[in-house]
């Protein structure tokens, strides 16, 4: 592990790891004797998953931040209010994007050093647990690991379509102060495919999610199965690393590795589950707020928690000319409204016209508006959605059966609205319709300029034009000090 790593476990050991690390006043427990019961290994678990919903990680930044300003997904005012124009310009030296790539790396690996040090834990303390309860605790903190070192390989490596042999980054599987050899970007991927697979195993029999009676739905469901258990900690399993989500992350890591089979065995294992049905189209154009289905909650394989982030968000997205958002003119060329995309719900309801004074008319994202009195589901950020399931699908299934993998991508259209299926004559064009489509889906939700990278793909302007694919685009720098005290 390289000094910088170690810097973070120094922090968190001889500090604190926040509300479940703290020793006092917090949990009242020092870390010592957090592990010593059932309810210390739930709150190391929990803790995790707040540290992962901080704003550096996927409570903002990785979320709707920096990875789709890199996308070119946003319009920026003349004053730049959020300090994103520089990020847009790929000018890597700005000062506001170092300070936010470096603070998303510092994240990742903090939370990677608590997946680590909970893990250590379950070994050393086996008989505190049940065995199911040791498995389903073992399973999310193992998947979680792989998660997030897949993220950091994604911002700060090359690709595995461009360059495999090049170094990824160190892949942490210890407290310890210890060097972690960074291995390569085929490697590493091996590793986080490892742990997964591990992961999944492991959670196969004990996730409450594969149970047929778990239908995925709306908390103000009378007969919400999601919250059923009498164990607050085995509800909600969509808000947590659950079966199902490790297949989405296997799936998304093994496409990411050009390892077609795998990759499609995962993704039919959701999709096939039915565990996660369409969202009704009456629920998405619902015009009653409070009753309203913004993000196609029923959908989300796996979703961050950031019900407390609602003020964060809205300033992101709502707070007029300052907020991030998308110019009227290219809103209207990302979703196609002149064709092909007239029909599209995701732009009819994720959108919002503004006419500008001083500026453009500009497009606001309503994907994350909350109403203040009731909402029909949890404020989340997605971080899997059934529609990338098919997607997958979709491109894994071309080459043996064209039709099929048509009939995937067409069948997200169908449920976003658009009942014209697409011909599709060749790989290439799959390809092609695969991105649009994708560009639209996971608008404002940090995915898109991942698949551009996996694809070595030229990243699309908003007014039709497009950035050639590029490693100096692809990679984001190192923290200066990972350069300094890292491996060689």
């Amino acid at each position: 592990m390289s000094k910088h790593i170690w810097l973070i476990i120094s922090v968190l050991l001889l500090s604190s790891c926040k509300k479940w690390l703290d020793v006092k006043p917090l949990s009242q427990v020092s870390e010592d004797d957090l592990f010593k019961t059932e309810a210390g290994f739930e709150e190391s678990l929990n803790g995790i998953y707040t540290r992962c919903t901080r704003t550096d990680l996927y409570g903002s930044e990785l979320s709707f931040g920096f990875p789709e300003v890199l996308a070119q997904n946003y319009t920026f005012p003349p004053d730049d209010n959020q300090r994103y124009q520089q990020t847009a310009n790929y000018n890597y030296l700005d000062p506001y994007f170092i300070a936010r790539k470096d603070a998303a790396w510092r994240g990742l690996y903090n939370a990677i050093v608590n997946c680590n040090l909970l893990l250590q834990n379950l070994e050393e303390n086996k008989s505190v647990l049940p065995e199911d309860k040791h498995a389903l605790i073992k399973g999310e903190a193992l998947a979680l690991r792989a998660y997030l070192h897949f993220d950091a390989l994604r911002l700060f490596a090359p690709s595995f379509k461009n360059n495999p042999t090049e170094k990824g980054v160190p892949y942490v599987t210890s407290v310890s102060n210890k060097v972690t050899t960074t291995l390569t970007v085929s490697q590493t991927l091996e590793k986080i495919i490892n742990d997964l697979k591990e992961a999944k195993e492991i959670i196969r029999p004990v996730d409450p999610i594969r149970a047929a009676s778990y239908v995925a739905g709306y908390p103000t469901d009378v007969n919400d199965v999601e919250r059923a258990d009498k164990s607050l900690f085995l509800q909600n399993r969509r808000h947590r690393m659950n079966y199902y989500a490790i297949c989405g992350t296997l799936a998304r890591v093994c496409l990411y590795m050009d390892k077609k089979d795998e990759a499609l065995a995962n993704a039919l294992e959701v999709i096939e589950s039915n565990t996660f049905p369409w969202t009704n189209s009456a629920a998405f154009i619902e015009p009653d707020p409070t009753k309203k289905d913004r993000i196609l909650y029923r959908e989300l394989v796996f979703a961050w928690y950031i019900e407390d982030l609602a003020q964060e968000v809205n300033l992101r997205f709502n707070s007029g000319a300052v907020g991030l958002y998308i110019e009227n003119n290219a809103g209207n060329t990302l979703y196609e409204t002149g064709s092909v995309g007239a029909e599209d719900n995701r732009f009819k309801q994720w959108f919002r016209l503004v006419s500008g004074t001083n500026t453009m008319d500009r497009l606001e994202l309503q994907k994350y508006l909350r109403d203040p009195q009731t909402n029909r589901h949890y404020l989340v950020a997605p971080a899997i959605r059934l529609s990338e399931m098919y997607y997958i699908a979709a491109e894994c299934t071309y080459d043996t059966d064209p039709a099929l993998a048509a009939q995937y991508l067409n069948t997200v259209r169908f449920n976003r609205g658009m009942g014209v299926p697409l011909t599709i004559s060749n790989k290439d064009e799959l390809i092609q319709e695969l991105v649009k489509e994708a560009r639209k889906e996971f608008y404002g939700e940090g995915q898109i300029f991942y698949m551009y990278k996996r694809l070595h793909r030229s990243i699309a302007t908003q007014l039709g034009g497009s950035i050639p694919a590029s490693d100096k685009i692809f990679v984001l720098p190192l923290p200066n000090d990972e350069i300094e005290f890292g491996n060689p």
